[in-house]
């Protein structure tokens, strides 16, 4: 186990490595001018070539690429080039919200996967066959017109909720739940989808096997079979997708929060992006590739744990 843990952990830093250096590569083989993004379209020649030297990008891309590094394995991502805010700072003032958003979501998930799935499994026939439909229609509709969808029927007719987030400094729970409810159900239709697809068609397998029918001929219920045989069966290729799902939320809430007007990493990601904020681009991708790393890995644990033969593949 601890030789499988060292292996994953290994081919997870190799991936933090090469991705980061890609990443910063990429910011400056584009061709605009940082410099100029930064001062904006007024700004002198002369005071564009200061601003490169002030922000070092008149070295060559190596360098300014080890420099990165160097501070970045110290724990130091710098400061923003927009506010001269620490970027870490930055980072930490957003992340409640996005975590509270996709932690939610993923759970949402979770618990449809499983309670769809697992009627699919059971009853089969007219249910099956309906949540296969809802299933594809789902997986079909990007979860940006779910949201819109969801703002126009339970925001501005119903009045339900929100339509944007209420959530403020000492916000308490009440603010939380009816802000976050509807991005939260915009995500998880998308997600639990594609997540009972999977488990419906690993239920389903297990169902049929062999060792099924042995139960059942010795008097186990159904529900202590389907709970706890079939269901731990069934899980590590669920998992998997369920580890990319959460991994696809990432992506996806850039466009949910700016819906929402949720102050997180997503619409962090789109300042950064829009004033070149280089330091503050690069610290959204490292969190972002923590978060990466650190999703694989459980996922790559529970299906250990689940299945031995996993360890040795």
């Amino acid at each position: 186990m601890y030789l499988f843990i060292a292996r994953r952990l290994a081919s997870n830093v190799v991936v933090f490595i090469v991705v980061c250096s890609a990443a910063y590569s990429l910011l400056f083989l584009s061709g605009a001018s940082v410099a100029l993004n930064l001062l904006g379209t007024d700004a002198t020649p002369e005071q564009i070539v200061a601003k490169e030297q002030e922000l070092g990008l008149d070295q060559p891309l190596l360098m300014r690429l080890g420099a990165w590094w160097a501070k970045a394995l110290g724990g130091d991502l710098g400061v923003s080039w927009y506010n001269g805010q620490p970027v870490w700072e930055s980072i930490m003032n957003r992340l409640p919200m996005t975590l509270a958003l996709v932690i939610a979501s993923t759970l949402a998930t979770v618990v449809v996967a499983v309670l769809l799935a697992g009627s699919a499994a059971v009853h089969r026939g007219w249910p099956d066959k309906t949540i296969q439909v809802l299933s594809t229609i789902g997986s079909a509709v990007p979860n940006f017109l779910i949201a819109i969808f969801l703002v126009a029927v339970f925001a501005v007719q119903l009045g339900w909720f929100p339509a944007i987030s209420t959530i403020s400094a000492g916000a308490g729970v009440g603010d939380w739940v009816t802000s976050l409810a509807l991005p939260v159900i915009a995500l998880t239709i998308g997600s639990a989808t594609a997540v009972t697809q999977q488990l419906r068609n690993g239920l389903l397998s297990q169902m049929d096997a062999d060792y099924v029918r042995t139960l059942r001929s010795r008097g186990t219920s159904g529900l202590e079979i389907l709970t706890v045989h079939v269901l731990r069966n069934a899980a590590p290729p669920t998992l998997t997708v369920l580890g990319l799902q959460f991994i696809g939320m990432l992506g996806g809430v850039v466009v949910i929060e700016h819906l929402f007007a949720l102050s997180g990493i997503g619409s962090l990601a789109l300042t950064a992006t829009s004033t070149s904020d280089t330091p503050l681009v690069m610290g959204i991708v490292v969190y972002t590739i923590l978060v990466v790393v650190i999703v694989n890995l459980l996922v790559d644990l529970l299906n250990a744990w689940l299945n031995p033969k996993v360890r040795t593949a």
